[in-house]
């Protein structure tokens, strides 16, 4: 796996100015104008022209010398004069280490445990180094929240999605634009109904998933992301993800609607999320085999709850009785015993778990030997592969109780602690951030409506996601895994986010 680089050998200048460019491209990611009929331009040519948001003027096209081809990475980075080759239009859905054909061309993977989705980089002599194009007629995206439930049809032309899916109201064609009903392959009347039934299941019928205590949710298999969508309005945030299959990519869907996701898989590695983030893992129909290899992907998910999370499980196997479904709701019972995960839910076609916050079963269970310990010092999630142990929290006094939303934004939590970030260090960065994100808004000079989707490439505490929690963006949060460890604190506020590796998957160096 690829490091920082010496400035000796990576070109310093060139590769910052191309991180400088893939910067700016993430920052103004889904900078759009209001719901028009008309199409609007693809890309701002410049800032100085003058003209309507609907409009485009074919002569600032000249101001672009790009040349049009397919360019791989060198040995040496560098852009020429006239500026980055642009890819061929066929190529307006690549995705870096996410190539079909090159995974195809792969004999060693375990295609059983669907390695093949995974993340895998092709060699820097096989890596494009172009720039990715808009597809045809692309429009600037509707804004959200009209882009909720309608979204260009050309700006993500699938339509295998909607046929195979549109009876479970995942998504309809609309004349020019794709319609998002809220439904799911378990939830066909819509989102809403189905989050309301989880708080009933959670609560007892009491309240809702708010009120159950449920901040921060991981969506496993998250589709076109409605579920997180219809979370929104109960301030819970979600971390979606799903693998690029055949499904003709459902996160493309999903952020265009201006949804926060990320594309992912739960195969052979660990996801890239810090452990105790999550006061729930959803689970509807995601197509994870939960019972196989001793249940290892339920000891990731324990991995990743905190105590007194819940596993939201809506399949098959949780209320029909014929094939081999009873084997695999047997399966599935035993290994959460063996895990002291308590059932406490079973309605419909949903059942609904609850991770201990006591570790005194699990420990009795391991010393029974029917649950494996991980060893305390295997914390790290970066392309770790999956462990078949779960992690105890043996230190009652480690777990700290949080706040909910909006008071966690604010909240000293123990993880800033843990890695020498004092109250007052913590208070001046968020004032820093506060007043970096007045000075930005005032420099775009831009409605607040014309940006949604946000990445932070070095997100540190999350200062500047907190300092845009009232505005109408969502923030992915990136915290390279070779910097300290700051994303633990990032969930701590109430946020959501990734480690990641530039280097490797922007330059394959």
């Amino acid at each position: 796996m690829g490091r920082w680089c010496s400035p000796a050998s990576a070109e310093p200048r060139s590769v910052q100015l191309l991180l400088l460019g893939v910067a700016l491209v993430a920052a103004s990611f889904y900078a759009g104008t209001l719901f028009h009929s008309s199409a609007s331009p693809a890309l701002i040519l410049l800032p100085s022209v003058s003209r309507s948001p609907g409009t485009s003027n074919p002569q600032d096209a000249s101001e672009f010398t790009n040349k049009v081809g397919v360019t791989y990475r060198t040995a040496s980075i560098s852009v020429p004069d006239y500026g980055l080759d642009v890819c061929p239009l066929e190529y307006n859905e690549h995705i870096p280490c996410h190539d079909a054909a090159y995974i195809r061309s792969l004999r060693n993977l375990d295609r059983s445990r669907h390695e093949d989705l995974e993340a895998k980089c092709p060699p820097r002599e096989e890596s494009l180094f172009c720039l990715v194009p808009p597809p045809n007629d692309y429009k600037i995206p509707i804004r959200w929240p009209t882009s909720r439930d309608y979204v260009w049809r050309s700006n993500v032309n699938h339509s295998h999605l909607s046929e195979v899916k549109g009876g479970q109201n995942w998504v309809h064609e609309n004349g020019k634009l794709w319609w998002f009903p809220g439904g799911g392959t378990h939830f066909k009347r819509g989102a809403s109904e189905y989050i309301e039934r989880l708080g009933n299941m959670t609560t007892n019928s009491t309240g809702d998933l708010r009120s159950a205590g449920v901040v921060q949710v991981l969506d496993v298999g998250c589709g076109v992301a409605s579920f997180s969508a219809y979370l929104l309005p109960l301030d819970i945030h979600t971390m979606s993800f799903a693998p690029k299959d055949g499904h003709e990519n459902q996160i493309q869907f999903a952020l265009e609607r201006g949804i926060g996701a990320m594309i992912s898989v739960l195969a052979t590695k660990q996801l890239p999320y810090p452990g105790n983030s999550f006061e729930m893992v959803h689970c509807s129909r995601c197509r994870v085999d939960w019972h196989e290899n001793d249940g290892i992907l339920l000891k990731e998910v324990d991995r990743l709850l905190r105590p007194n999370g819940y596993f939201v499980y809506s399949a098959p196997p949780a209320y029909r009785k014929d094939k081999d479904f009873p084997i695999i709701w047997e399966k599935l019972i035993n290994i959460t015993s063996a895990m002291c995960w308590k059932l406490i839910a079973k309605h419909v076609q949903t059942a609904i778990w609850i991770k201990p916050e006591d570790e005194s079963c699990r420990q009795k269970n391991a010393d029974m030997g029917i649950l494996n310990i991980c060893d305390p010092g295997d914390t790290s999630s970066w392309q770790a592969p999956l462990m078949n142990c779960v992690r105890l929290n043996t230190d009652q006094s480690k777990i700290q109780k949080l706040p909910s939303r909006p008071e966690r934004l604010l909240f000293y939590s123990r993880s800033l602690e843990i890695i020498g970030v004092t109250p007052e260090k913590f208070e001046n960065n968020n004032q820093f951030w506060r007043d970096q994100v007045r000075k930005y808004w005032s420099f775009l000079g831009v409605e607040k409506t014309s940006i949604r989707n946000i990445m932070d490439m070095n997100a540190n505490y999350g200062g500047f996601a907190m300092a845009l929690s009232t505005d109408p963006v969502w923030i992915m949060n990136i915290v390279p895994y070779t910097t300290i460890n700051t994303l633990p604190v990032i969930y701590d506020r109430g946020l959501i986010g990734s480690y990641h590796d530039w280097l490797v998957f922007l330059l394959n160096i």
